[in-house]
């Protein structure tokens, strides 16, 4: 059996949960969510537990089982507590700027780069080097972050570039002097 699969989604207290034409709907403080499901897995919710079952296995339903219990699991984390990611600048001139919902780059270019972040999604600028995207859906919140740090990827020599909180870059020696 799916490992990820058999595991129980705890249903916090202020998040509710409804199934209908195999979508669960998760409302809770910070918004809703859909998710979909598939119709091999099927649900059994008691005591504000929440296990998914599979009806055969074969090994697309025990791909769907595990994927299915994880995308239900982040939407209720979702809609209780919200998701959110740090990135960092690094480099000289390198700098964020709030404008209104939208966020200017300085990002070493000869223009600077205004993102627009989708609906759903908070972009906040905490200093000028450091900014946080959050949101209530993980794979939408993943998607900004990984948008913005395309934008200057840390290169290896000088580290400088757009990276997650944390991210660790191997770091090159420069060129080598000659005789």
């Amino acid at each position: 059996m799916s490992r990820v699969g058999k595991k129980t989604i705890a249903i916090p207290q202020g998040v509710q949960l409804k199934v209908n034409d195999n979508v669960i709907l998760a409302k809770g403080p910070k918004g809703e969510l859909k998710v979909p499901l598939p119709k091999e897995i099927s649900y059994t919710m008691e005591a504000n537990e929440l296990s998914f079952s599979r009806s055969s296995d074969e090994k697309h339903v025990r791909a769907l089982h595990g994927l299915t219990r994880a995308l239900t699991a982040a939407a209720v984390e979702g809609v209780s507590k919200g998701f959110q990611k740090n990135l960092q600048i690094e480099g000289v001139g390198y700098r964020a700027e709030q404008r209104g919902r939208n966020l200017l780059l300085m990002l070493g270019y000869s223009h600077p780069i205004l993102f627009m972040p989708p609906d759903g999604v908070e972009i906040k600028v905490n200093s000028p080097t450091t900014l946080s995207v959050a949101g209530i859906d993980k794979q939408l919140i993943g998607e900004v972050a990984a948008k913005i740090r395309k934008l200057r990827k840390p290169e290896p020599y000088k580290g400088k570039g757009v990276r997650y909180e944390g991210e660790y870059i191997r770091r090159k020696a420069g060129k080598s002097a000659g005789k």
